[in-house]
């Protein structure tokens, strides 16, 4: 089915996302750094991925889960979406192994709260 790929991507991403404002590891807890490192981080692995492209070592293999949409020869739309989703992924990780780390405590769930 063409675009599933892309779906999930962005479901994914949005589960994320919903993790990451309930504990406010990066998005929610400094959105200007976060937006800048997400966009860095998909800029240096699209650059990547050029080089990778350009001498042959990666080149997109044939799915029917893909869109099927090229940005560029052996690019497809879904990899930029992959790569800000990666990107944001290992911020919120970061932001949720230094608050394990640091012991900081967590806001509380609602069965934490008496009635």
């Amino acid at each position: 089915m063409p675009g599933l790929y892309l779906l999930a991507l962005l479901v994914s991403l949005c589960g994320v996302g919903l993790l990451d404002r309930r504990f406010r590891l990066a998005f929610w807890r400094d959105r200007r750094r976060t937006v800048i490192a997400s966009v860095l981080g998909t800029a240096f692995f699209l650059l990547w991925d050029a080089v990778g492209i350009a001498t042959g070592v990666f080149v997109k293999g044939d799915s029917p889960a893909l869109l099927g949409v090229d940005l560029a020869p052996h690019l497809p739309l879904e990899e930029p979406v992959f790569l800000l989703f990666l990107s944001y992924l290992a911020l919120v990780a970061y932001g949720g192994a230094r608050r394990r780390h640091e012991g900081r405590p967590h806001e509380p769930r609602w069965r934490d709260v008496a009635p």
